[in-house]
């Protein structure tokens, strides 16, 4: 039987059922850069074509050096994997003990990926009417009943709450006091990049802080992803799967996306700008709450009217789908997340949604 994911971005699926083509519908379920991936990676794809014929290098040597380049870390900080969902599913059976906290809502993965090795799961929910801001007593409170690994995504998903640096480091405190283990997602960090706390996790052995090539860089078909921690927690993770996970496309376009500059730069902006206008025009509609956001998606709660999924079938009939986020611990049927697109294509959404509202 089939493993059916209730994600974003699921655009082959939804095509078949609506009989149309993927390219015939505006996705904003999942939250990829809108300005799409860096004119350089894809002239490096195009060039690595040819090593095709190789095997991949499964040192991923040039991309690990990138990588520290561009975040000012060590090469040996760095493990590479096919998406980093691929390292949040050998976590779970890298590290010891077997009763993990995720403070929710937050990516469903990390769920699945433990239960698949019987860990014992919590959730420390966020609650919405304070914008999911992190309650530290509580949370110190809870890691005293004893857990092994703490999750936390920051800037939160679907939410978008960037939590500050002394946020993040108050809380690894607290795991380093209770022998919690800090699982730091910053999937969503490239578009804050200043928030990371990675200078700080590296220098120890009680945390990880995992990245995503998928959104920001915008090339989520390829499938990379990686991994920022101490050396000894980095070899550890090396050791586990299989080899030759990423493909020699994936490893070439990394590179090139993290040397384009210009298109990184581009690519901040525009999403701060239109983040903001495209906030603005969703608030219009009275029916809308519109939670801050520090990167290119928004959470918008439905106060009246209709649930989250309704607005979602019946945008599909002009072929706009958007993130039903029922299935997120701590949210409810109101809930519902945009990635923000092009002007244009936001504009096309708004549309929509007044006249459905209407």
């Amino acid at each position: 039987m089939s493993r059916t994911y209730d994600h974003g971005g699921n655009i082959f699926d939804i095509a078949r059922k609506l009989g149309t083509e993927p390219a015939g519908i505006i996705d904003f379920s999942a939250s990829i850069n809108p300005l799409g991936f860096s004119p350089k990676a894809r002239k490096s794809i195009i060039c690595a074509l040819d090593s095709l014929v190789h095997y991949p290098d499964n040192t991923h040597g040039e991309l690990k050096q990138a990588l520290a380049a561009y975040h000012g870390l060590s090469a040996g900080n760095i493990v590479v994997g096919n998406g980093s969902t691929e390292i949040i599913y050998h976590l779970p059976a890298m590290l010891p003990g077997s009763r993990a906290l995720i403070i929710s809502p937050s990516f469903n993965e990390y769920v699945r990926s433990l239960c698949q090795q019987q860990w014992e799961v919590r959730h420390f929910i966020l609650k919405p009417e304070s914008n999911f801001s992190i309650d530290l007593p509580a949370l110190k409170h809870a890691l005293s009943e004893g857990y092994d690994a703490l999750y936390l995504c920051n800037p939160g998903n679907p939410n978008g709450t960037l939590y500050t640096l002394r946020v993040i480091e108050q809380i690894y405190s607290l795991c380093i006091a209770s022998g919690t283990f800090l699982i730091l997602d910053e999937a969503f960090m490239d578009f804050c990049e200043d928030s990371s706390a990675k200078r700080d996790i590296v220098r120890g052995d009680n945390g990880i802080v995992l990245r995503s090539m998928t959104k920001f860089f915008g090339i989520p078909g390829l499938r990379l992803g990686y991994a920022l921690s101490s050396g000894t927690i980095a070899g550890r993770l090396d050791a586990m799967g299989g080899p030759w996970s990423v493909n020699s496309l994936a490893l070439a376009a990394g590179v090139a996306a993290l040397l384009d500059r210009e298109h990184n730069q581009r690519t901040v902006e525009y999403i701060r700008q239109e983040r903001r206008r495209f906030s603005e025009r969703l608030t219009e509609m009275k029916q809308f709450k519109v939670y801050p956001s520090s990167t290119n998606y928004l959470l918008v709660e439905i106060t009246r009217g209709m649930s989250a999924r309704e607005l979602q079938e019946r945008l599909l009939h002009q072929r706009l789908l958007i993130r039903d986020c029922a299935n997120f611990m701590g949210l409810g049927a109101e809930f519902f997340r945009v990635a923000v697109r092009t002007t244009e294509e936001n504009e096309q959404l708004v549309g929509a949604m007044k006249r459905i509202l209407k």
